[in-house]
C-alpha cells in the first residue's frame, strides 16, 4: 500500500497499514532497483542504472585521460558549483516551517550513542574520505606539485574548508528533514536515514513537499552528481597515478598511460554491473561495510603514522618541511603525529573489533555466512596487501634479518637534501674544518707508525 504520509487526513483515528510505504520509498525500492525480496536472489539487470554507470565511467574517463591538467580545469567547474547548489538548498530549508526542530537535533546529539562502535566508525570513515587520506589521493595529487609548493598552507585550508563544509551542509540537510518531521507530525529520528536513504529518500521527500518540487530536486540531485564525479574523479586520477609512477619508462611511453586508465575504467564498470542487478543493493551494503570500512582505514593511518613518526623519523620529516616551505610547522603536529594520532587510531580500531557487529540489510535483515565472508575476503583484500609487501621485500633483500629490517628502514639515498644536510655540508668546505682534519690525519699516520715501531 502506497500512502502519502505528509497528506494524510487529519483525523483522530488514523492508521496506516502495516505494509504501508511513501510514494518516494515506492519508487525508488519499485521502480529504480526493484529490490528482490531476498539476498540470495541476484535478479536481473536494471538497464537504466546500467547505462548510467556507463556514463558516469565514459565521463571520468575522458575528463581524467589528459592527466592532472584536464583533471584540474573538470573540478573548477565540479567543485565550485555544488556550493552555490548548497548555499540555495540551506537558504531555502532555514526558511521552512519545523527547521529550526532540525537544526536542534543537528546541534544537539544523543551523548549515549557514543558507546556504540559503529558510531565512531562512521565517524572515522567520513572523515578520512572526505579529507581523502591513507586512500593514496592526496600523495598521488600533490606530487605533481612543485617541490618548494607550501603543502603546510595547503593541508590547513583544506582541513578548514572541508570541515567548515560539511558542517553548513547538515545545517541544509537536518532543516529539510525538520521540516518533513514537522508535515508528518512525527519525531526527525524516524524520517533521518543515513547511507543511499538519506540522499535517495529522505531528502527528496523533504524537497517534494516544498513549493516548486521539481526545481528544488533537479538542483539537488545535480549536486549529488558533481559530488560524486569529483570523488570518483580523484580516486581514478589517484590509481593511475601510483601506478604509472612505479614503472615511468613503460607507462609514460605512447598512449599507454590512456590505455591503463581505460582498462582501469572498464574493469571497475564491470565490477559495478553486479551492483546496478535488482539484489545489487545487498551486493553494494557488504561492499560498503566491509570494503570501504573505517576498520581498514583505522589501520593504514596507525601504520602510516608509525612509519613516518617512529621509522622514518619525525624531526627527518619536519626537516624536509622545512626545506620545502621554509619553516617548520606547529611542533603541536609532531606530537599528534608520534602519539595522538596512533592511539586514537588504534583504540578505535580494537574498540570496533571488540564490539564488532555483523552487518544487517536495512538494519533487519541478517546476511548469510557466504554474505560475510564475501564482506571479510573484501576487508582482507586491501588490508593483507600492506603485511605481504613487507614480507616480500624482507625476503628479497640480501643480509641477516637484522640487516634487512636495517636496510629497509633506511631513508632512500636519492633524497633531497635538507637544510640541516646543506649547513653540515657547507661545513665540510670551511678553513677550520679542513685544518682540524688535516691534523687529525696527521695524528693518525703518527699513531700507525708509532703502532708499526718494532721496539
Amino acid at each position: 500500500t502506497c500512502v502519502e504520509f505528509d497528506r494524510k487526513p487529519d483525523l483522530i483515528n488514523w492508521t496506516a497499514a502495516a505494509n504501508a510505504t511513501s510514494p518516494v520509498t515506492e519508487f525508488w525500492e519499485r521502480r529504480v532497483l526493484n529490490i528482490t525480496g531476498s539476498i540470495h536472489e541476484l535478479g536481473n539487470m536494471r538497464w537504466e542504472l546500467a547505462l548510467c554507470l556507463l556514463l558516469s565511467w565514459i565521463i571520468c574517463y575522458f575528463c581524467v585521460w589528459k592527466g592532472v591538467k584536464s583533471t584540474g580545469k573538470v573540478v573548477y567547474f565540479t567543485a565550485t558549483f555544488p556550493y552555490v547548489m548548497l548555499a540555495v538548498l540551506l537558504v531555502r530549508g532555514l526558511t521552512l516551517p519545523g527547521a529550526l526542530d532540525g537544526i536542534k537535533f543537528y546541534l544537539y546529539p544523543d551523548a549515549a550513542r557514543l558507546a556504540d562502535p559503529q558510531v565512531w566508525m562512521d565517524a572515522g570513515t567520513q572523515i578520512f574520505y572526505s579529507y581523502a587520506i591513507c586512500i593514496g589521493c592526496l600523495t598521488a595529487l600533490g606530487s605533481y606539485n612543485k617541490y618548494n609548493n607550501n603543502c603546510y598552507k595547503d593541508c590547513v585550508y583544506l582541513c578548514l574548508l572541508n570541515s567548515g563544509t560539511s558542517f553548513v551542509a547538515g545545517f541544509a540537510i537536518f532543516s529539510a528533514l525538520g521540516f518533513m518531521a514537522y508535515e508528518q507530525n512525527t519525531d526527525i529520528a524516524d524520517v533521518a536515514k543515513s547511507g543511499p536513504g538519506l540522499a535517495f529518500i529522505a531528502y527528496p521527500r523533504a524537497v517534494a513537499m516544498m513549493p516548486l518540487p521539481q526545481l528544488w530536486a533537479i538542483f539537488f540531485f545535480i549536486m549529488i552528481i558533481l559530488l560524486g564525479l569529483d570523488s570518483e574523479f580523484v580516486g581514478l586520477e589517484a590509481i593511475v597515478t601510483a601506478i604509472s609512477d612505479m614503472n615511468p619508462s613503460f607507462f609514460h611511453v605512447g598512449h599507454r598511460r590512456k590505455l591503463l586508465l581505460l582498462a582501469i575504467c572498464a574493469v571497475s564498470f564491470f565490477i559495478g554491473l553486479v551492483m546496478v542487478t535488482e539484489g545489487g543493493l545487498y551486493i553494494f551494503q557488504i561492499f560498503d561495510y566491509y570494503a570501504c570500512s573505517g576498520m581498514t582505514l583505522l589501520l593504514f593511518a596507525t601504520l602510516q603514522s608509525v612509519c613516518i613518526s617512529w621509522v622514518y623519523g619525525s624531526n627527518r620529516f619536519y626537516d624536509n618541511l622545512e626545506d620545502m616551505i621554509g619553516y617548520q610547522p606547529l611542533a603541536l603536529i609532531k606530537y599528534c603525529l608520534k602519539y595522538v594520532t596512533p592511539v586514537i587510531c588504534m583504540g578505535t580500531f580494537v574498540f570496533s573489533l571488540v564490539k564488532y557487529t555483523p552487518l544487517k540489510f536495512n538494519n533487519t535483515i541478517e546476511y548469510p555466512w557466504w554474505g560475510y565472508t564475501l564482506g571479510w575476503w573484501f576487508t582482507l583484500s586491501s588490508t593483507l596487501n600492506v603485511p605481504l609487501w613487507m614480507l616480500y621485500n624482507m625476503s628479497v633483500t640480501p643480509g641477516t634479518l637484522r640487516e634487512r629490517f636495517s636496510i629497509l628502514c633506511t631513508p632512500a639515498k636519492d633524497l633531497p637534501v635538507t637544510k640541516a644536510q646543506k649547513k653540515a655540508l657547507e661545513q665540510l668546505d670551511t678553513p677550520v674544518f679542513l685544518t682540524n682534519m688535516a691534523s687529525q690525519q696527521e695524528m693518525t699516520g703518527w699513531r700507525g707508525f708509532k703502532d708499526t715501531d718494532p721496539m
